[in-house]
């Protein structure tokens, strides 16, 4: 065979394929293992949701190509929900871009801009596609700090005028995967004036907004005035609506950043299937919020019953008003260390921060993506484990 590209040379595994890898050896092997390391949501999405799928699969008109920038009837729903969700106005036409989930987005978007020798500005701990891809593109990533003494939000003026002037994307991601860290309307006016001073595009990540607690409400950095001139945001229906493996969600904003954006999509993929089209828009149509209140408030109970029980595990941890995460800071042992023993003796997986940037060596991350039953199944292991090591 011949050899790899170079690009890969310089690209780790991603971290859930070799935990996943690491967990399924040990089922296979006999061993029970509790999941809290993957954030991908246990419960279904609501029934008006499948009902919609499974009547749109049933028009025979519905099953073939359904085109690079989707059907226009998404592309509208998601603009309403702009409208509605953060009173910011959308161009159906330009300024909404579905996607194969936000993960294919953020990647794409990255290639559309990043070149060999290029800079991108990412934060010292995100979602790990942020300095993947630039990796993909052969681009230097610049790790910007966040550190917890402000709440893990980024110090905009931890960056050096050179790498502020070199660099051509920043990312940012509120609420935050993996800290559960939120960023008021000021912080984005601060980032805005920011990326337009130094002609940065402005990439905001927000698929948790309508995940939130005691009565938490995430804004969007569009509503910053001016921002589609100088940002793109990524919405997925993942995790608000339950629907991770549907693999639904758009990019919105800048309509040059998501022309590029297409331009790179429609040499890799066709679009989505539309009863899958048609399924998100019945969910973004669901004005009352009844269901999205009830599901955050079982996530509100699962993230109080880890909480509550993390100094009985050597862990500490501020209460999160939002996301699906706890971001645990070990008390007395490598946090690498605490998620190999947790898994060989405890029987329990872990997402290492230090797979979330240099900034997230200290921490672990804990999704709550399980029943109540199944996460006190985990901390009892942990609590076991940890107080005979």
């Amino acid at each position: 065979m011949p050899v790899k590209a170079r690009r890969l040379q310089n690209l780790p595994e991603y971290v859930f394929a070799v935990i996943s890898q690491k967990v399924r050896e040990m089922e296979l092997a006999g061993i029970d293992i509790v999941r809290m390391d993957i954030g991908s949501p246990d419960l279904p999405p609501a029934e008006f949701v499948m009902n919609a799928l499974d009547k749109s699969t049933r028009n025979t008109n519905h099953h073939g190509y359904s085109g690079y920038r989707g059907i226009p009837r998404f592309r509208e729903s998601v603009a309403n929900y702009y409208k509605t969700r953060f009173n910011v106005e959308l161009n159906p036409e330009n300024e909404v871009l579905p996607l194969i989930g936000s993960k294919e987005g953020i990647v794409n978007l990255t290639l559309a801009y990043l070149d060999a020798g290029d800079s991108v500005l990412v934060p010292a701990i995100g979602y790990p596609s942020y300095a993947m891809g630039a990796r993909l593109a052969g681009a230097d990533v610049i790790y910007v700090d966040m550190p917890a003494y402000r709440d893990f939000v980024i110090n905009l003026d931890s960056i050096s005028e050179e790498d502020a002037s070199k660099s051509k994307i920043i990312w940012c991601n509120y609420p935050n995967n993996p800290t559960g860290a939120v960023a008021d309307i000021d912080f984005y006016e601060k980032l805005v004036a920011f990326c337009k001073r130094y002609d940065i595009l402005l990439a905001s990540d927000n698929p948790y907004c309508d995940v939130t607690y005691d009565g938490y409400d995430a804004p969007s950095a569009l509503q910053v005035t001016g921002a589609k001139d100088t940002a793109v945001e990524f919405m997925s229906l993942s995790k608000t609506f339950n629907m991770a493996g549907w693999r639904l969600g758009a990019a919105v904003g800048s309509k040059e950043a998501l022309k590029n954006l297409l331009h790179v999509k429609s040499n890799v993929d066709s679009g989505h299937f539309i009863p899958a089209y048609d399924a998100g828009i019945r969910a973004m149509q669901d004005t009352t919020k009844e269901w999205l209140t009830e599901r955050n408030a079982i996530y509100q109970s699962r993230r109080d019953i880890v909480v509550n029980n993390l100094s009985d595990i050597g862990l500490s941890a501020s209460t999160p008003k939002a996301s699906l995460y706890i971001w645990a800071k070990v008390e007395d042992m490598p946090a690498l260390e605490y998620v190999e023993q947790a898994r060989q003796h405890a029987h329990v997986s872990l997402a290492p921060g230090a797979a979330y940037g240099p900034g997230g060596e200290d921490y672990v991350r804990i999704s709550v993506t399980n029943t109540e039953e199944r996460l006190q199944e985990g901390i009892n292991r942990l609590k076991s484990w940890y107080s005979k090591r």
